[in-house]
Parts: C-alpha cells; structure tokens; sequence
C-alpha cells in the first residue's frame, strides 16, 4: 500500500494556499470540492486564449474544440467507458431533469418507475412527477431506523411494466455504499433500465463504471474537484432511443441532444484538468508505472487514505454525548460523509459555533427531505453534516472532534 503525500496532494489545490482560508479545516466537500489547480489553469487558459466559438478552422478555435474532446476522451478513461458516452450539462439536477424529459417519449401510460426515499430530490422528483402523465411511481423505501435500502424489497417492485429503476450508489446523508452491481444485474434481469446517482460517491474515487453496470451513471465535477458541471454517462444506443432536448437541427449529433442551452465550452474544456490531476497523481506515488492501470491506482489510492481518517472520525464521534451518527458505524460500509443529530441542540446552531473554532461544515436537509421522512426526523431541524476527502488531514480529524466536543458541552 503506497501512502499518500499530503503535502503534495494539497499543493495541487491553490484553496490551501489562500491567506482567508488559513487555520479553518473544510468538511463541506459533498457540497462542493476545492478545485484542483490543474483545472484552475486550463479554466483561465480558456479564458485568456480561447474564449472563441470552437471547432471553427482557425487555431484558436480549433484548439479550443481539442480541448473539449480531451475532456471527454480523458475522463471516459478514468470511468472506464468510450468518450461518446459522457454528456456534459450545467449540474446533475438540470442533467436529471432534462434526462426525464427525454424518458417522456419511451413510456406509456401504465408503464413503471421505481424511486427510493434514500435519493437526493434530483434523482427522485423529476421521475415522480411524470405520474401526472400516467406513469406509475413505486417507492424502494429505506428501513426507517437505518436509512438503508434493502436489495431484497426491490425484488416485489420489479414487473413487466417496469422500465426504470433509479437509485444513489450512497446517500448523501447516511452514506451507506449500495452494491450496485447486484443491483443492476437484477433490474437488467427484469428487462428494465438503471440509472444510478454517483453524486456523492464519486468524490471518493472515480468508479469503473463497466464492472457497475449501470445503463446511466450521474455526478457532479464540482464535487469532484473540477468546475461547475454535472457529468452523465449513458450508452450510445440508449441515446438514440431517447427524446431530442437539444434544437431539432442538432439532434444528429450526440453531445447536443441532451444539452438544450448548449456546452459551457470553457468548463467543458477545463474539466480535463481533473484527469490531470489524477495522472500527477500516479505518476508521483507510482513512478515508472504504466499508464493502463492508473485509474485503479488512484481509486485506491484515495480509498486508503480516506479509510483510516473516516474510521477515527465514526470512532471519536460515538464518544461524544448526546450525538447520533446516521449510517453505519463501519467505515468499511460507508463514504466519508457523516451526518449527525445533536440531541438537544439545533444541527444549524453548531455551524456558526464551529467556524469559530476553524472548522467549515453545515448544516440543512441536504435536498435529501424523504429520506429524513422515512427514518422519522424533521427535514426543517435537518441534520449536521461532516463531509471530507483525501486532502483532509488526520489533524483535521482531531481538530473537529475537538470543536464538536466544545459545542456540544456548551
């Protein structure tokens, strides 16, 4: 097991340069990650010298398109799938509703979605509303104490009519990691479709996304140290089979059928500073190697690092008093995501009482209100959550474990 040099790690992130945020520890990277200075640079690049309309014949513009297919062509590698299947588009909520809407076209009336109340409402509202059209919505519910979902109680959902089944590789608020494979296998076995929520998974190590099995894949760059973007991953002739959203002379051309505003070109061509970041990487923990086994090297890589961090944290949080972490207590189970109910204090409170103590977290439902339903908690009062990746530290770790022990004692 190589370990991983922090000290290079955060190098590459200029957010640990920044005088304004010296002394404070950040837990709200599933909200959003730092950005990786790799893309940083390309994203001024852009700016600076190739804000043009690209894949016109001249080198500006002709380099500008370039990058925007390596960002494609790059990123497919590290998800283990062909350049023509991502899709780009301004967050995963717009991506999710615009995906529904393509879906219109492919059902009828008496036709079935299967949603959880485990899902960030992106992944769940969007499928819900089209009942209004006679689709018929059943619920995948969580076991209210766990917030877990069960794979058996998918099984009496799936039927003839069932086209859809959409669920979260982890929520984002107990964190649990669903097997998604075996999941998959036995949607696909009922002949329907899956499309998984990687949102809050993905931060933690870009998944090889053939051995998921998943017919679409969603998450968001931003949280995955990269620009404002959601990602979406679906098979080719899955695409042609779906409704144009794009304008109707596009609807040739692939990478515009589900993007109705068009790509932000600069993000878009930024977004490949992501897998920049990932061959540094590599290439600094394992010199020498090839570069065919690099994804699954930096996959582990920030596994092994996260691991121990988020198991110390699960370990000291349940010595605190009048605290209830949600989600398992194994580390092994989970993503480093970890919310928490403080028993007699408000989540909202604690925020503002932990930035004065340096530590960065918040506080809210999350957009996760059904899953809070289901498990019998107030979506209004929400939860504190702590969220980190591997660029935090083990003294980051201390540090919060500290503060909350103050907050919670005041």
């Amino acid at each position: 097991m190589t370990p991983l040099d922090l000290d290079f790690v955060r190098a590459q992130f200029p957010a640990f340069a920044e005088p304004s945020l010296q002394g404070q520890a950040f837990f709200e990277n599933a909200g959003g990650s730092h950005a990786c200075r790799q893309v940083i640079d390309r994203l001024g690049e852009y700016y600076r010298r190739l804000k043009v309309q690209p894949y016109y014949p001249y080198p500006a513009s002709t380099e500008a398109g370039a990058w925007m297919d390596a960002s494609h062509e790059r990123l497919a590698a590290y998800l283990g799938v062909t350049a023509g299947e991502l899709h780009f588009g301004p967050s995963t909520s717009q991506n999710s509703y615009v995906l529904a809407q393509a879906f219109r076209g492919l059902l009828r009336p008496g036709d079935e979605i299967v949603v959880t109340d485990q899902d960030h409402e992106a992944n769940s509202g969007v499928w819900r509303r089209l009942e209004a059209e006679g689709v018929v919505v059943r619920e995948w519910r969580v076991d209210p104490a766990s917030g877990a979902l069960d794979p058996a109680a998918l099984d009496p959902l799936l039927g003839e009519r069932t086209r859809l089944v959409v669920f979260p590789q982890c929520s984002n608020i107990v964190a649990q990691i669903n097997p998604v494979a075996q999941i998959t296998a036995k949607v696909r076995a009922a002949g329907a479709l899956s499309l998984v929520d990687g949102v809050s998974y993905a931060p933690h190590g870009l998944p090889d996304l053939r051995q998921l099995g998943a017919d679409i894949y969603l998450f968001s760059l931003y949280k995955t140290y990269g620009p404002h973007q959601g990602l979406m991953v679906l098979e080719r002739g899955l695409l042609e089979r779906l409704a144009n959203q794009g304008h109707f002379f596009n609807a040739a051309l692939p990478r515009k059928r589900l993007t109705p505003a068009g790509p932000d070109h600069a993000q878009v061509a930024a977004a490949q500073g992501i897998a920049d970041y990932f061959d540094a990487l590599d290439i600094h923990h394992h010199p020498g190697l090839p570069a065919g086994g690099r994804a699954q090297r930096v996959r582990s890589l920030l596994h092994q690092a996260e691991q121990p961090l988020l198991a110390r944290l699960l370990e000291g949080l349940g010595r605190l008093r009048g605290l209830r972490i949600l989600g398992p207590a194994d580390a092994a189970q989970r993503a480093a995501t970890v919310a928490v109910l403080p028993l007699g204090q408000s989540p909202a409170a604690l925020v503002p009482a932990l930035a004065q103590r340096g530590i960065l977290a918040a506080a809210g439902h999350f957009y996760a209100l059904r899953l809070l339903q289901a498990m019998g908690l107030d979506p209004q009062q929400g939860v504190l959550r702590l969220s980190f990746v591997h660029y935090n530290s083990a003294r980051d770790i201390e540090r919060l474990l500290t503060a909350l022990d103050e907050v919670l004692a005041a």
